[in-house]
């Protein structure tokens, strides 16, 4: 791509196309997927101790990613959900475990509360409609995961940023811009994949990751 408007023409031809293989992949997949990439999640992400894991409220087809929150939850770790900041056009992260208070925020998205006290994710599950072999994401063109990434990254601390998708969900190249932020990983149903530095993909083969069949 050459500009900015050749990437946002390619994106938002891409995205019909997205959307639709996701509903498919939504049904197919069934309802124990979420479950099933938790599994690929524990196994597989480096999680330090103290970990902060932000998530996101799944809706419509979306990949449910709560059941990684929630078991994360219980292992200790404290967990968040993000929160559109519409003045600033930005998210900041507010905690959340099961039982936390929740509101509608943008969108009809539910939200922690206000009374819920704002944190700094070190692991960032993001949504997606799409996603490449190199680690780009194609998002809805609001730019909030993308911005929210990049301020992560340059505040200096560590940060791991995990799509999690249906194993449909991959195309042969996400349109991309230098606002773009790359995936350090992605979960599915069937695996785990990691991406380096250099945006080639690399398999954790004693993980099995290399194997994207059900394991399930």
């Amino acid at each position: 791509m050459n500009t900015s408007d050749d990437v946002w023409r390619a994106k938002n031809a891409l995205r019909e196309y997205a959307g639709a293989r996701r509903r498919l992949a939504h049904r197919l997949a069934g309802p124990g997927a979420g479950v099933r990439a938790a599994d690929h999640f524990l196994a597989n992400i480096p999680v330090a101790p103290g970990a902060v894991i932000s998530g996101y409220w799944p809706i419509r087809e979306e990949f449910d990613d709560m059941a990684i929150l929630r078991r994360m939850s219980v292992a200790g770790y404290r967990c968040a959900l993000p929160f559109v900041d519409k003045k600033r056009h930005l998210l900041v992260f507010r905690e959340w475990q099961p039982g936390t208070a929740m509101t509608q925020g943008l969108f009809q998205i539910p939200e922690p509360t206000e009374v819920a006290p704002e944190v700094v994710p070190t692991i960032l599950l993001t949504p997606l409609l799409a996603y490449d072999s190199d680690g780009f994401r194609l998002g809805y063109g609001g730019g909030y995961y993308d911005g929210a990434l990049a301020a992560l990254r340059r505040s200096g601390g560590p940060v791991l940023a995990v799509g999690t998708a249906f194993t449909e969900q991959m195309v042969e190249r996400v349109p991309h811009g230098d606002k773009d932020e790359q995936l350090d990983w992605i979960v599915t149903e069937r695996g785990a994949m990691r991406f380096d530095r250099e945006n080639k993909m690399r398999f954790d083969r004693e993980n099995n990751t290399v194997d994207q069949k059900d394991s399930a």
